[in-house]
C-alpha cells in the first residue's frame, strides 16, 4: 500500500512538473519584447499558481484568469480549467471557468485594441473561444467518466465476487448440514450399539481381560460419541471452533486408552495455550498414536510436548514395529490433515523415517507473544 501511494504521489508530481513546464514554455514563446510590466507578472503568476490546481481548481481558474486576459499565459489558463472539470464536473463553476477562458480567447487587451477590430474578427475570435474553453472541457469531463466508469467496475467485481461467496458459503452449509444428518443417523447409532454390546460383555465377564477391553471399548464409544455430537454441531452451525474440544490435559487420558506402549513428556507449557494450539497438539498426539496401532503393532512410542520459544512443539516418535502391519482401514487423510491444521494456525509439520525403521512427526504451533 505505502508502494502504491508513492508511485502516485510521483506520478501527480512529475505530471504538475511537466504542466508548469509547459505554461512557461507556452508564455515564452509568444512573449514580445515590447511587453508591459504587469503583463509579464501576471502570465507568470498564472504559471505558477497551476501548483494549487488539484487542490483550488477554481482558485486557480480565477487566478490564471488575468495573465491570460493581459498577458499570454493561455495554456496555465486551459491547463486549469482542464482541471476543474475533472474535479467538479459540469457545475456552476466549471462553467464560469469556461466563460472566463473564453472572454480571455475573445477580448483583446488593452481595449482600445479591441475596440478597433472587425465584426468579422470579433465572430472569429468568438469561434476560436470557445475552442480553446471547450476543449479543456470536454477533455476534463472525459476524464472524470473514465474514473467514474473504472469505480464502478471495481464495484460490480467486488459485488459479484461477493455473491460468489454467498453462493459457495450456503453450497458449503448445504454440505455441512448433510454431513451432520449422516453421522447423526449412521455413525452415531452404530458406535452406540459398538458401546451397549460392550457393556453387555463387560457385565457377563466381570474379572476378566475381556471384561478391562470392553471396559476400554465402553469408554472408547462413550468419548467418540461426546466429539461426534461436538462435530455435529459444528457442522450445523458452520463455525470452526463451537463446544468444547480436548487439549493438552487429556493427553494422559489418551494414552491410557491408547493399546499403545507410550513415554509422555510434557514440560514447559505456558499457563495460558489457546484453545485451537491445544486441540491441535490432542489431534497430532492422537493420530500418531493411531497409526502406531495400525502400521507398527507392537512397537513403543515416545512422545514430547514441550513449550518453546513462543511456540509449543509437538513430536511422536515410533520404533520398529515387532509384528506385521494389521490390515486395519485407514483413508490416508490423517497427516494431511494435521498438516492442515498446522498450516492454518501458522505452524510447521514434518514427518521423516527413522534410521531404525521407526517413524518420526514433529509439529509446531505458534504462541502469543
Amino acid at each position: 500500500m505505502a508502494d502504491w501511494f508513492r508511485k502516485r504521489a510521483v506520478r501527480a508530481l512529475s505530471i504538475d512538473v511537466l504542466a508548469i513546464a509547459l505554461a512557461v514554455l507556452d508564455v515564452w514563446l509568444v512573449f514580445p519584447e515590447e511587453a508591459m510590466t504587469y503583463s509579464i507578472w501576471l502570465s507568470a503568476f498564472s504559471c505558477v499558481a497551476l501548483v494549487a490546481r488539484r487542490w483550488l481548481p477554481f482558485g486557480v481558474v480565477l487566478a490564471t484568469f488575468p495573465g491570460y486576459l493581459a498577458g499570454w499565459a493561455q495554456l496555465a489558463a486551459m491547463i486549469a480549467l482542464g482541471m476543474l472539470a475533472t474535479r467538479r464536473g459540469l457545475n456552476w463553476q466549471t462553467m464560469a471557468g469556461f466563460g472566463m477562458v473564453w472572454a480571455s480567447r475573445f477580448i483583446l487587451w488593452p481595449l482600445e485594441d479591441f475596440a478597433a477590430l472587425s465584426w468579422q474578427e470579433h465572430v472569429l475570435d468568438g469561434i476560436y473561444g470557445v475552442v480553446v474553453a471547450g476543449m479543456p472541457v470536454a477533455l476534463g469531463l472525459l476524464i472524470r467518466a473514465r474514473s467514474e466508469l473504472s469505480d464502478k467496475l471495481a464495484e460490480l467485481a467486488a459485488s459479484r465476487d461477493r455473491e460468489q461467496q454467498l453462493h459457495a458459503q450456503a453450497v458449503r452449509a448445504q454440505e455441512r448440514a448433510r454431513l451432520a444428518r449422516e453421522m447423526h443417523d449412521v455413525v452415531s447409532h452404530d458406535i452406540t450399539l459398538i458401546a451397549m454390546q460392550a457393556n453387555v460383555l463387560s457385565i457377563s465377564a466381570p474379572g476378566t481381560e475381556a471384561h478391562q477391553a470392553a471396559e476400554n471399548i465402553r469408554q472408547l464409544s462413550k468419548r467418540t460419541l461426546e466429539e461426534l455430537r461436538t462435530l455435529v454441531g459444528v457442522l450445523r452451525s458452520g463455525v470452526d471452533e463451537d463446544g468444547p474440544q480436548p487439549g493438552i490435559d487429556e493427553l494422559h487420558q489418551l494414552i491410557r486408552t491408547s493399546d499403545v506402549p507410550v513415554q509422555l513428556t510434557v514440560e514447559r507449557i505456558p499457563e495460558t495455550v489457546p484453545r485451537q494450539v491445544s486441540a491441535a497438539a490432542y489431534r497430532t498426539v492422537q493420530e500418531c498414536l493411531t497409526n502406531v496401532h495400525k502400521h507398527a503393532p507392537g512397537a513403543k512410542a515416545t512422545v514430547c510436548v514441550r513449550g518453546e520459544d513462543d511456540a509449543l512443539g509437538v513430536e511422536v516418535l515410533n520404533e520398529q514395529p515387532c509384528e506385521p502391519a494389521r490390515g486395519l482401514p485407514s483413508g490416508g487423510h490423517g497427516l494431511t490433515g494435521l498438516a492442515e491444521r498446522a498450516r492454518l494456525l501458522g505452524g510447521t509439520f514434518e514427518t521423516s523415517p527413522t534410521d531404525d525403521g521407526g517413524f518420526r512427526v514433529r509439529a509446531v504451533y505458534p504462541l502469543p507473544g
